[in-house]
């Protein structure tokens, strides 16, 4: 049996809300909504030949904040991430009077497996632990007896050979930045180290080499004091510092070896490896960042002082500066030297939410997947959509029009050898029939017409990261 699967954000009671007082306004974001989980199950069907059964279900993710506001029967928390910063902190403060933490935890943006568990996973709060057959939540991962008390990055790396899982936390309080290393079965936490970070940045993935970790530290940044201030609590600082850091795998914050690059905003590696002297590192690459938009450099405090709503004085940037490219450096590690190449995939597409076979993580490969932006002209509001699927090498699978994808993921051939033996399968909406259904694209015939075309039984909301791995039956 095969399984794959997309997280994204379903919202419990409908669309995502907005609060106004004398305080001013506060807002949820576009990235938020509780976390639903759309899997598809193939098994070969042993009595007809070439015939497959194929199961979909869905389930929200049950997070301690999801079963709250379940009970209530109603929204309960207070939208706390943008907006009027008066507004914002009167948020926080009533939603620990009322539910003990700041925000909601969302748990709606990726899927992961590590020991043979299965976790579902955002960037706010611990894995939540998943029944993989009945996507029912189990319970949150305790890390091994709380030797880990920060979330995690949405995207843990397995290290090649060993198969330690790689992590990274953030917090918006001193230390801000740490790195774990968990053992392949679990059950130890091998090394943690504060990687001594003098702010708050929004680090989405960690990149893994064979003995290396990379961290990405792009102005991207959380400011508390700056929010306090009437700033945003989460802005793009486009005069700020950005640097990519070599760390061995097991070293601190002292054995970090940095590489000043040109400011930008990464949120996915494609994937990361060692040539000589050299680590490369290949992303998705955008001038600023998409989140959380224009509006995060005014004053709120000033505004509200003021008295004019937080929609006045919006500053503009353009769609095209936040939609990223396919990017690469090279890291020379005994120069310091940095060689970048922009715009590997040309300027003609925009890309983001990569995956690559997963055998080839930390390893030199040949080929990755991306979703292709749909166009700067109709992806203007809020979510992105994508209109299909590229390999590198610029072969692109185009799928109908007004039909967009998400939750790619690559699924193994049993006993391939090459990098593209294999499938990929995303799920897609067809926005004037109202229909989802599932694409299965052999990727090494990426050109062909795809090998299967399952039409779902309900619509699968957009969604954010996919994922595959096989299951005993």
């Amino acid at each position: 049996m095969v399984w794959s699967i997309i997280a994204g954000p379903n919202p419990l009671f409908g669309g995502l809300k907005s609060t106004r007082s004398i305080f001013g306004e506060s807002d949820h974001m576009w990235v938020e909504g509780e976390g639903m989980l759309h899997a598809l199950y193939l098994k070969k069907n042993g009595r007809i030949r070439g015939s497959w059964n194929i199961l979909y279900k869905n389930k929200h993710v049950q997070t301690d904040t999801y079963k709250m506001e379940k009970d209530r029967k109603k929204p309960g928390f207070l939208p706390a991430i943008e907006g009027d910063s008066p507004a914002v902190l009167l948020a926080y403060l009533l939603n620990v009077l009322r539910f003990g933490v700041i925000d909601k935890y969302l748990s709606n943006t990726n899927v992961f497996e590590h020991a043979k568990k299965y976790y579902s996973i955002a960037e706010n709060h611990m894995p939540q632990e998943i029944d993989i057959h009945s996507l029912e939540t189990l319970e949150n991962w305790n890390v091994i007896s709380g030797s880990w008390t920060r979330p995690f990055t949405s995207h843990p790396k397995k290290a090649p050979g060993t198969g330690e899982l790689v992590v990274i936390g953030i917090d918006a309080q001193k230390p801000y930045f740490e790195l774990g290393v968990i053992s392949a079965d679990g059950k130890k936490m091998v090394h943690k180290a504060d990687l001594m970070f003098d702010r708050c940045t929004v680090c989405h993935e960690i990149g893994v080499t064979q003995r290396y970790n990379v961290i990405m530290n792009f102005p991207l940044t959380i400011d508390i004091s700056r929010l306090v201030l009437g700033g945003s609590l989460m802005r793009f600082e486009e005069n700020g510092y950005a640097r990519i850091g070599i760390m061995p795998r097991y070293g601190d914050a002292n054995s970090i070896k940095w590489f000043e690059v040109e400011p930008c905003c990464v949120f996915h590696i494609i994937n990361c490896f060692e040539d000589n002297d050299e680590v490369v590192v290949r992303a998705c690459r955008a001038r600023q960042s998409v989140i959380p938009g224009p509006n995060s450099r005014v004053n709120h405090f000033e505004k509200w002082l003021k008295g004019r709503s937080s929609k006045d004085e919006r500053i503009e940037f353009t769609k095209e500066s936040t939609f990223p490219r396919v990017c690469e450096w090279r890291l020379n590690m005994k120069t310091g030297e940095v060689r970048e190449k922009k715009n590997l995939s040309g300027d003609e597409f925009a890309m983001e939410f990569p995956l690559i076979n997963e055998k080839f993580t930390g390893f030199r490969n040949k080929f990755a997947y991306l979703q292709v932006v749909e166009s700067t002209e109709i992806s203007g509001s809020g979510f992105t959509r994508f209109g299909g699927v590229a390999k590198l090498h610029f072969e692109e699978k185009r799928i109908p029009t007004n039909t967009f994808c998400s939750g790619a993921s690559f699924v193994p051939k049993p006993g391939g050898v090459d990098e593209d033996d294999g499938w990929i399968i995303t799920f897609t909406h067809n926005e004037n029939e109202n229909i989802s259904q599932v694409y299965i694209v052999d990727a090494k015939k990426f050109t062909n017409e795809p090998v299967a075309i399952i039409t779902l039984p309900s619509r699968v909301p957009y969604g954010f990261h996919g994922a595959f791995m096989p299951l005993e039956s």
